[in-house]
């Protein structure tokens, strides 16, 4: 049975687990952010642990196509007063982040999971997370988010993703962060055309080969709209697809924005695949 250490948390990962997304930003892609309003925060969160999600993913910086980096205090300042009110929650909080200083408050502030695009990349980011207890997520991003969808180039995409995560996951475990911290996410629309995407999602199974389990975040991106021809307010039926597909493929964990939805469509799969409840 795959169990993810996550601080005071076991997850287990015998059966897909959905992170739900709560984004701290006024300028999110989905246009669901909502600043620094915790109140408003703290609802959106209550509702998406009573629609069935079991981790929550706290934001503070865009990242879609295009976007800027917010100064380091103001991510803070968005994310951490969230977080301290969510330390004592039974459900893991994650924080999606890729400035060591916001992974070390964040971390003292209760986070349990640090969800990073960049990788660990960042000088300190490994410092700032290889003596905690928090789980890991290693992403792959070609470039950075303003300026990574230009033109993004592989010689051969799957292979390249996976030769960094394994060279990421090396540098964390040379600092002595234990295997069933780590989780992997291929970045889905992060310095990827559409056909790169596709052509990660047909090779999860090389992924799931590393050993460390998958996370998967498709949701209301824009391959979801080239493929669809659909605006993101209307992207709901495919990213519930695509989660279905990744799970189907492997995945252990979907980050979505749509929790009540995923998990009626994954209470569905799983009634098939074990037996109902």
């Amino acid at each position: 049975m795959a169990v993810l250490k996550c601080g005071r948390f076991d997850i287990d990962l015998e059966r897909p687990r959905i992170m739900a997304i709560i984004n701290t930003t006024p300028d999110s892609f989905s246009g669901d952010g909502l600043g620094h309003d915790i109140d408003a925060a703290m609802r959106r969160c209550e509702a998406a642990v009573a629609a069935g999600a079991h981790i929550l993913d706290i934001g503070g910086e865009s990242t879609r196509p295009g976007s800027e980096s917010v100064p380091e205090q103001e991510e803070i300042d968005r994310v951490v007063p969230l977080v301290e009110r969510l330390a004592d929650w039974p459900v893991p909080v994650s924080v999606d982040t890729v400035k060591p200083a916001v992974m070390r408050a964040s971390l003292a502030a209760g986070a349990t999971l640090i969800n990073d695009i960049n990788g660990f990349r960042a000088p300190g980011a490994i410092d700032a997370v290889a003596d905690s207890d928090a789980a890991l997520c290693v992403m792959h991003m070609q470039g950075e988010p303003r300026s990574m969808q230009s033109a993004p180039r592989y010689n051969d995409v799957v292979g390249e993703v996976l030769d960094f995560l394994d060279h990421q996951v090396g540098a964390l475990s040379a600092r002595g962060v234990e295997k069933e911290r780590i989780l992997l996410d291929p970045g889905f629309g992060f310095g990827k055309t559409v056909e790169h995407n596709l052509a990660l999602m047909r090779a999860l199974d090389r992924f799931l080969a590393t050993g460390f389990p998958v996370l998967i975040g498709v949701s209301r991106k824009s391959v979801l709209g080239a493929v669809t021809g659909r605006a993101v307010a209307d992207r709901v039926p495919a990213s519930i697809a695509g989660a279905l597909i990744a799970v189907e493929r492997g995945a252990r964990i979907v980050r979505v924005h749509d929790v009540a939805q995923t998990r009626d469509a994954l209470t569905v799969w799983e009634a098939v695949q074990f037996g109902a409840p």
